[in-house]
């Protein structure tokens, strides 16, 4: 890693922090730590992970990229 405070090093950490407090934190209102616990690691492990449409991967989800990646594998 750089140089403290080179901000390049944190970027994509920050743009995932940015993302999971847009679309799941803010919108909720969790009754206990489990429960916020519990949705955000839901959130991670299916949506964003896995469902979530992701622009460096041409707007496909993960899935659909991998999918697509073995199909092109096999095919060729």
């Amino acid at each position: 890693m750089s140089r403290k405070g080179d901000c390049w090093d944190n970027a994509p950490m920050e743009s995932f922090w940015g993302t999971l407090k847009s679309e799941l934190v803010h919108h909720q209102k969790f009754k206990t730590r489990l429960q916020a616990k519990e949705e955000i690691t839901e959130y991670i492990e299916i949506i964003y992970n896995r469902q979530r449409k992701q622009q460096r991967l041409g707007y496909l989800s993960p899935a659909e990229f991998k999918q697509r990646c073995y199909a092109n594998l096999f095919a060729a």
